[in-house]
């Protein structure tokens, strides 16, 4: 045994503990540590907590023997209610009938006793009177006759009283249901204690759960108006594309990608609730939305303190002099000024374009996609995934250009729009 110790573990502490630090892999591998993080939008702060295996495990088989207690106690008080009810009722009857059982032998033995004293009296003057005649005689002998027969009806009745093939056993099912009332009542006492904790701790949580509603309420009403801001600078530029503000929100909550990739699922009720529960859903649905617009909507400007030179639209053509549409912006610039990405995206396009020049183009997703023009360097290649403010390219005057300048254009599915908004978001 110490030479199998010896062998496979390097102490004895390390073979006792073992079966401990097996189990505890298991747990591990079941209940990994997991990190998650909170930001504070308002103040722009980012909090990371990280939640232990051990956090984990207890947290969740706490939860498991939670629930198992109140649907075992639920059980309890609403099966032995209804039975406890019966039998009491069971028990009230049954002791009715043994009062009446009570009742009607007193009443035969007060009229037994009775009929006994006139037998009595009547025995008496037949053996003791000598002056009687011989009707008086026949009187009392006849009055002896009919008590006796009286007499042999109350032992008929009492006999069938006690005779009766039921009454004992009902005598016997009193007992029974007295000594099952009182064990039931006992139960209940400990079920009512267990339904009054039970009630209390539902109260504690219903108390908690409104707490907890109304903070998450108030701090998601406060982020959808302060993300609406946002995308209402841009509103009318998506209404001129067709696209409708809650149809955006559900696409960008179905949307991710390896930077972003946490997909939204709404909360649905199967049953009728609270209406706080259903708007709280349907804000933390727009919620979650807005944050994901805000955050792979193609916004803000390409370029650092850059101005622009030209705009979309019908313009002088710079070599023809004639007016000709131009697709995008331009921005101001000196070879090798840095162009950054303005929204998490993938590069779906590297190289030169007739009249561009060097480009870059980048899918944003929901149908979005920036272009970059007219560069004298590509710092990207085609699949890559970039952040907000990766530097994609350096600034140039590549292709059909006058001079140094970023062309600029934000497509919405492969069409160009003004995107003087959500350059000046």
């Amino acid at each position: 045994m110490l030479n199998f110790i010896a062998r496979y573990f390097t102490s004895l502490w390390s073979f006792i503990t073992w079966p401990f630090r097996v189990l505890w892999k298991i747990i591990v591998r079941i209940f990994p540590p997991r990190e998650f993080t909170v930001m504070d939008t308002p103040r722009g702060n980012v909090y990371s907590f990280n939640q232990s295996s051990f956090w984990r495990f207890t947290t969740f088989f706490g939860k498991i023997g939670l629930i198992v207690w109140a649907s075992w106690s639920t059980y309890v008080f609403v099966y032995h209610r209804p039975m406890l009810q019966k039998r009491t009722m069971q028990l009230q009857q049954e002791r009715e009938y043994h009062d009446r059982q009570v009742i009607d032998l007193q009443a035969y033995l007060a009229k037994f006793n009775s009929l006994t004293r006139e037998l009595n009296v009547i025995d008496d003057k037949i053996m003791n009177s000598k002056k009687l005649s011989d009707s008086e005689r026949e009187q009392l002998t006849n009055s002896r006759v009919k008590i006796w027969g009286e007499l042999d009806f109350l032992k008929t009745r009492v006999s069938e009283l006690f005779a009766a093939r039921d009454y004992n056993p009902e005598f016997l099912k009193i007992a029974d249901v007295s000594l099952a009332y009182d064990i039931v009542r006992a139960e209940n006492a400990t079920i009512r204690q267990q339904n009054d904790q039970m009630l209390e701790t539902m109260n504690m949580i219903s108390t908690a759960d409104t707490e907890i509603v109304n903070a998450v309420s108030k701090l998601t009403s406060e982020n959808i108006k302060e993300l609406k801001q946002k995308i209402n600078k841009i509103n009318s530029t998506l209404l001129s594309l067709g696209i409708q503000e809650q149809t955006l929100i559900q696409n960008a909550n179905k949307y991710s990608n390896p930077i972003i990739n946490n997909v939204f699922t709404p909360i649905t009720f199967k049953t009728d609730v609270d209406t706080k529960y259903k708007t709280l859903a349907s804000d933390l649905e727009m919620w979650a939305g807005l944050s994901k617009l805000s955050k792979v909507l193609p916004l803000g400007a390409p370029v650092k303190n850059a101005h622009i030179t030209s705009g979309y639209g019908i313009r002088q053509d710079p070599f023809t002099k004639t007016p000709k549409k131009h697709k995008g912006i331009d921005f101001a610039g000196r070879v090798g000024t840095e162009l950054s990405a303005v929204a998490p995206g993938r590069v779906i396009s590297v190289g030169e374009r007739s009249g561009y020049g060097l480009t870059v183009e980048i899918d944003h997703g929901l149908g979005f996609s920036t272009l970059y023009a007219h560069m004298s360097k590509v710092l990207v290649s085609r699949g890559d995934w970039v952040r907000p403010g990766t530097v994609v390219g350096l600034g140039g005057s590549s292709g059909r250009s006058t001079g140094a300048h970023l062309h600029y254009e934000i497509k919405y599915k492969g069409n160009q729009f003004n995107p003087a908004k959500f350059v000046k978001e």
